[in-house]
């Protein structure tokens, strides 16, 4: 076995009494992929931040290459090779790839910076990297959050980083992009680099890492190879509770329909037939670019459809636009929280009555009542809180509650739970339930089969922007897959 390139021992940390971190040991061993999970506020992030020199530790000893070491600014990390690649990118837009590579670091030539030094380092950071999109002296606005992603990696390399840690790297990923990265860390494994790799997404955790550490409440529970345990059993070590208990159980009756397309489309949905009763959850399955998203801005106004008929209640309904969807009874959570959910920079409160103002209905209407519905966690001072400091999770409760102010009687909901941790999604799951026995019809467009199998009535499955499939919500992954990508449904 291989000595560790990494060694955190019996590291702690305390914020105004607060203890965030108490004892926690990890390792990293070279050319290593080693997940790390847990829920929000089990320690993660104060513990690559220490690693990474934002914050020093109250207690424990960092040993890298077998020396210790104590990072006081994040300067001395990156010079003994540590690199951290944020899930909010640091790179500068208005600049070209070869200056944000450089950036800090620029060679220089009798005084002056010697930029074709840069971009051919560059370059050839980037064939090493198999990248060959985009070239070094691309202004980076110009790239998308995949090629984003390479450039970080490039910067890493150019300073010799032993060790990478990557916080939700797929969080902003398409699917054919997540392909991408897992290429990039099989190449930085290749050159002997461990990868620190910080995710919600359990699945990446399996395709990817040799072993696993689960954190909870900032203690160590256990560091185990995921040859040696399964998606449930790492559920259970996170939260305590089985995956079979981990959707919350029906308890409401389908109704009449409330929505309903008939024969809709436009230039990229084709033929929409569907139903939506009181009371059901209607999951919608695909793969990226099969239509889920225009299906749901279409039902929604954003993009209407020019074709076939919408009835709302049995009443025929032009939804031309957000303001009449909202009108005929409709919400929408979309799959980006941050840039179309929410104004980050204004508190919870008057996030929590966007809508409500939009349509003049916030008379009556208690922020109080809306957070404690949607069980958002905080203490009584979170309403005057700013939304953007909440997790991801809470975040999410804030859009929930947006809509809820204005009572809508059909949800749709896009990707509901990314980006936020396990807790959290049962939290969501749970108050889709509500929803759900209180009457509101529900369609759930969601990337995670099992996310649809454990809370849908029914699952629509997607192909070529069109709904190819209505299956049953017991269904298994392979016959929701085996819907999304061939031209027959499985039995």
């Amino acid at each position: 076995m291989a000595a560790p390139l990494l060694a955190m021992r019996n590291v702690s940390k305390s914020f105004f009494g607060n203890e965030v971190l108490s004892g926690v040991d990890l390792d990293l061993r070279p050319g290593e992929v080693h997940a790390l999970v847990g829920e929000n506020g089990a320690g993660k992030s104060t513990l690559m931040k220490i690693l990474a020199g934002v914050h020093e530790p109250d207690s424990g000893e960092i040993e890298l290459g077998g020396e210790q070491v104590r990072f006081s600014h994040p300067s001395q990390a990156q010079v003994a090779g540590v690199a951290i690649i944020y899930q909010e990118l640091t790179l500068l837009g208005e600049r070209t790839v070869a200056e944000n590579v450089f950036l800090g670091r620029e060679p220089s030539r009798f005084g002056v910076i010697d930029r074709r030094k840069m971009e051919t380092e560059t370059t050839r950071l980037l064939e090493e990297l198999g990248e060959r999109s985009f070239t070094s002296r691309r202004l980076v606005r110009q790239l998308s959050v995949a090629q984003q992603q390479v450039v970080e990696i490039a910067k890493a390399l150019v300073v010799d980083a032993r060790v990478v840690v990557m916080d939700e790297p797929t969080a902003s990923l398409a699917d054919h992009e997540v392909e991408l990265l897992y290429k990039l860390i099989h190449r930085l494994q290749a050159r002997g680099i461990g990868v620190l790799y910080v995710s919600h997404r359990l699945r990446e955790v399996f395709d990817l890492a040799q072993r696993v550490t689960v954190l909870k409440d900032g203690r160590l529970v256990s560091t185990t190879d995921t040859e040696a345990i399964d998606i449930p059993g790492l559920v259970r070590l996170m939260v305590g509770r089985d995956l079979e208990s981990f959707f919350p159980p029906r308890e409401s009756d389908i109704g009449d329909v409330l929505l309903e397309a008939s024969g809709a489309g436009h230039r990229r949905l084709r033929d929409v037939d569907l139903r939506l009763h009181a009371g059901e959850i209607v999951g919608v399955a695909g793969l990226q670019g099969s239509g889920r998203t225009s299906l749901a801005r279409a039902l929604f106004g954003v993009e209407p459809f020019t074709t076939g008929e919408i009835r709302v209640d049995g009443r025929r309904t032009r939804i031309t636009s957000p303001r009449r969807a909202i009108k005929a009874g409709l919400g929408y959570v979309t799959e980006d929280r941050k840039s179309e959910g929410l104004a980050l920079r204004q508190q919870v409160r008057h996030n929590a009555l966007l809508v409500a103002h939009a349509l003049h209905r916030s008379a009556g209407v208690s922020v109080s009542e809306l957070l404690t519905s949607v069980e958002l966690t905080g203490g009584p001072d979170s309403a005057s809180r700013e939304v953007r400091f909440l997790s991801g999770g809470n975040q999410q409760k804030v859009v929930l509650a947006k809509w809820l102010a204005v009572r809508p009687r059909v949800l749709i909901f896009d990707e509901p739970t990314r980006g936020i941790d396990v807790g959290a999604k049962f939290a969501i799951y749970t108050l889709i339930r509500a929803l759900s026995a209180q009457g509101v019809a529900i369609l759930m467009i969601s990337s995670e089969l099992q996310e649809l199998i454990g809370m849908a009535d029914r699952i629509l499955v997607m192909r070529d922007h069109r709904i190819v499939a209505d299956l049953p919500g017991d269904s298994t992954e392979e016959a929701i897959m085996h819907a999304a990508v061939h031209e027959e449904a499985a039995p």
